[in-house]
């Protein structure tokens, strides 16, 4: 029987962890979290989180890096921003959060068996390369890379869709994908494997 260690240790910290959180902008405020709990107590989805939010700042505030980014919270937050209204310290959590979860697809530390951070890889990089989400695309790369048995049990509801003009298959493109693509690059945020589609 495997047992998981429950001891964190001063070892398993990265001292540097919140100032590379904080350095993005609307997550600064991290250290002034006095850890009241008002967001764990206003989020909807706490029940189900596995730390809440109060939690997960904790962690990332000590350093507990790879705690923080495997934490199931970030893929169940919901982003309404109930925990930033509430925050006695006018803390952006929800961007908090966000940061963390970019920061766990980067370094692979997401969990697998959720469907929410293959979403979020889809979703960027269609955005990436068209400027455009084209639902149909990205509903069949999701069930394809998390659960392809799936799509079967909701073959009706997409072909409902498509018949209404809401899931078209032909690609959308935005007008300025181009501009936007370059703009995401120069920034380092363009999604691996899109640069060569657009340059094609």
């Amino acid at each position: 029987m495997k047992l998981d260690r429950t001891i964190r240790l001063e070892g398993d910290r990265d001292p540097n962890f919140a100032r590379q959180v904080m350095a993005i902008p609307g997550c600064e405020r991290l250290k002034d979290c006095i850890q009241c709990g008002t967001c764990s107590g206003v989020c909807p989805l706490s029940l189900y989180m596995d730390h809440g939010p109060r939690q997960v700042m904790a962690l990332a505030r000590a350093g507990f890096r790879e705690e923080a980014l495997r934490s199931r919270t970030l893929w169940l937050c919901a982003s309404c921003y109930a925990c930033t209204t509430e925050c006695p310290r006018q803390i952006r959590i929800t961007d908090i959060l966000y940061e963390l979860k970019q920061r766990a697809i980067r370094e692979g530390l997401a969990p697998r068996t959720l469907p929410t951070p293959t979403l979020a890889r889809e979703f960027a990089a269609m955005v990436s390369r068209r400027g455009r989400v084209t639902e149909s695309e990205l509903v069949m790369r999701l069930y394809w890379k998390t659960d392809w048995l799936a799509a079967l049990g909701n073959w009706r509801l997409g072909l409902g869709l498509m018949k209404r003009g809401r899931f078209p298959l032909r690609p959308e493109r935005a007008a300025g994908a181009a501009e936007l693509r370059r703009m995401l690059e120069d920034r380092g945020e363009a999604e691996e494997g899109t640069k060569e589609v657009a340059r094609s």
